[in-house]
């Protein structure tokens, strides 16, 4: 139930921070993906570095800390910078899958973590049999959001 209890609060922080940024999912969703591959590169070595500094005394969960902050770091930086969505709809459907994208890259590290029981072991599963599939269709979705959107400045001139 624990574990059920902190994906919820990721989930619901990831969700309200793209949500109040109104950034589009497109650059986002790439940051996601830039972070994560970064994440499996310096898995090793950067678990090691935050378990020296004895910040986080047990190597596992500092471990699943690092890979989550190598995760969400690109897509952090980009909330405050990047084209932005005009309406409420949009902007919480680009946050909804932001949050989807992102639970399915850190998924994996977390569970490094967490002892999955109960609902939170359901969630689990559920998102270890869809991971390739929700990656998967979410780059597609943001290289295609990246399509559609039209700098600003292009923008103002049809105008």
């Amino acid at each position: 139930m624990v574990a059920a209890g902190v994906l919820g609060a990721i989930a619901m922080a990831l969700f309200l921070g793209a949500y109040w940024s109104k950034r589009r999912f497109g650059l986002l969703g790439l940051a996601l993906t830039a972070g994560a591959t970064v994440s499996t590169i310096w898995s090793y070595n950067a678990g090691l570095v935050i378990a020296s500094t004895g910040l986080i005394p047990d190597a596992t969960i500092a471990n699943a800390v690092t890979l989550s902050i190598i995760v969400l770091l690109p897509a952090a930086v980009l909330l405050f910078h990047g084209y932005r969505y005009k309406t409420a709809i949009g902007r919480a459907i680009g946050s909804f899958l932001f949050t989807v994208l992102a639970l399915a890259f850190l998924i994996e590290p977390i569970s490094y973590a967490l002892p999955f029981d109960g609902v939170g072991a359901d969630i689990y599963a559920l998102f270890m049999e869809y991971r390739e599939a929700i990656i998967s269709v979410g780059v597609v979705v943001a290289v295609a959001d990246l399509f559609f959107t039209k700098p600003v400045a292009l923008r103002d001139r049809k105008k």
